[in-house]
């Protein structure tokens, strides 16, 4: 993996230079935000070169990505993440510090937003990319992976292909960098997942991605969906699920969604004081249980003269992963931005590994993930019915009684143009 700045280069020398050689202090680093900021992510280069710098990338299959990219879920989401179409004007503005200080990957899906905002975190994207300012070169280099959703009525490798459309009109770009299947079906309807891997080939060689990844399977699925398109010439390149070894073997680049647990590793709430919405019954359940790793995050944050959040995202680059946080708010895109330039120590990450093995509490998987189901079925204390796991993706919930409402499934229907499930 590649190192993100040398431990040999002392924090002093770490500065801004705008155009017109104007210092700032590196306390305050968003001070302006153009031209381009001077990141500490950034090779420093010495004063013979003129202050052109370098930035650190790493491979995705065919790609180069930035170590950590910045998710999409909720631009668009009003159910969990109290999406209005007030935010846009500083949605961009995130879009834009992100593209300025070398972010260049985005995470999104067809199935972010709720209601009728479905696709909305896509649109948002498209807009944004064809209205950034800055040069060409960087707005050409802007990689976005989205996710397709296992709808009940994509039954065919050539619904899935439509859906790759879909999104590609959506953002009104040539080509996606990476489409990825949201989930498998190999839990509820295994006929459908051959579809799905046929349809992830197809839009390979149609050239409507770049490349194809998943996201929520599990280790046998994972190697099967491998070596299927292997045989048929496609490779995998990305993966966003939580078995780092089996990825590595096959040489899968793993994305860590949700690298903050949902908002539960920022150190921002308590059991006493959680968010509001679904997320805080999530959080009632979980947080008790973190407080030994939520301890360690912090004692390393406060040593560091880090935040908590920054010290969980630099965690999962130390292993290896390529984070894509959630961002709402300019201040939520540079604290995350403060995640970069700088690497935990062996010794951090033995502490951080150890106090995650002695929080009793786990993150709860998603429910498409492989081997999962019977885990949420034991704790909803009933068997799932179709509508119910549908209806979990569709609201982007994992609570009881979530189902698959029937208005809104059938005006998804219509809008990609199918009449009957």
């Amino acid at each position: 993996m590649a190192m993100a700045l040398s431990n040999s280069v002392p924090s002093a020398c770490i500065i801004c230079l705008s155009a017109s050689n104007q210092f700032y202090p590196p306390s305050s680093p968003f001070k302006s935000l153009k031209p381009p900021l001077f990141w500490p992510w950034q090779k420093v280069i010495p004063p013979v070169l003129n202050h052109v710098y370098t930035r650190v990338q790493v491979k995705m299959g065919p790609l180069t990505v930035s170590p950590m990219g910045f998710g999409t879920w909720a631009w668009g989401n009003q159910l969990l993440w109290g999406y209005q179409p007030s935010m846009d004007s500083q949605l961009q503005q995130v879009f834009n510090l992100a593209v300025e200080n070398g972010i260049n990957l985005f995470d999104t899906a067809d199935s972010y937003g709720t209601g009728r905002l479905n696709g909305q975190s896509e649109k948002l994207l498209g807009k944004f990319i064809r209205e950034f300012q800055g040069e060409k070169r960087i707005r050409d280099e802007i990689v976005i992976a989205t996710k397709f959703a296992a709808y009940p009525w994509r039954l065919t490798s050539g619904q899935f292909v439509q859906a790759c459309r879909a999104s590609r009109d959506r953002m009104q770009i040539e080509q996606i960098g990476i489409g990825q299947l949201h989930w498998s079906t190999a839990n509820y309807a295994p006929p459908q997942e051959l579809a799905l891997w046929n349809g992830l080939v197809a839009m390979y060689e149609k050239g409507l991605v770049k490349a194809v990844g998943v996201s929520n399977y599990g280790p046998k699925q994972l190697v099967k969906i491998h070596d299927y398109l292997k045989a048929r010439g496609v490779p995998l390149c990305s993966a966003q699920m939580e078995i780092k070894n089996i990825c590595d073997s096959l040489d899968i680049r793993l994305i860590s969604y949700s690298p903050l647990g949902l908002g539960m590793l920022t150190g921002k709430y308590t059991p006493s004081r959680l968010p509001q919405g679904p997320r805080g019954l999530l959080f009632k359940q979980i947080l008790p249980g973190l407080k030994p790793l939520l301890v360690s995050l912090r004692e390393i944050a406060e040593k560091r003269c880090k935040t908590i959040p920054q010290v969980a995202i630099n965690w999962c680059i130390c292993k290896g992963t390529i984070p894509i946080p959630g961002v709402k708010t300019v201040k939520q895109a540079e604290e995350n931005l403060g995640a970069l330039g700088w690497r935990l120590s062996s010794s951090e990450l033995l502490q951080l590994d150890y106090a995650a093995q002695e929080s009793p509490q786990r993150m709860i998987q998603n429910i498409f993930q492989t081997n999962v189901l019977e885990e949420t079925e034991r704790l909803w204390g009933h068997k799932l019915k179709k509508s119910e796991i549908a209806g979990a993706e569709f609201y982007q919930l994992k609570e009881p009684g979530d189902s698959l409402n029937p208005a809104y499934a059938n005006r998804e229907k219509k809008r990609e143009g199918w009449s009957n499930m």
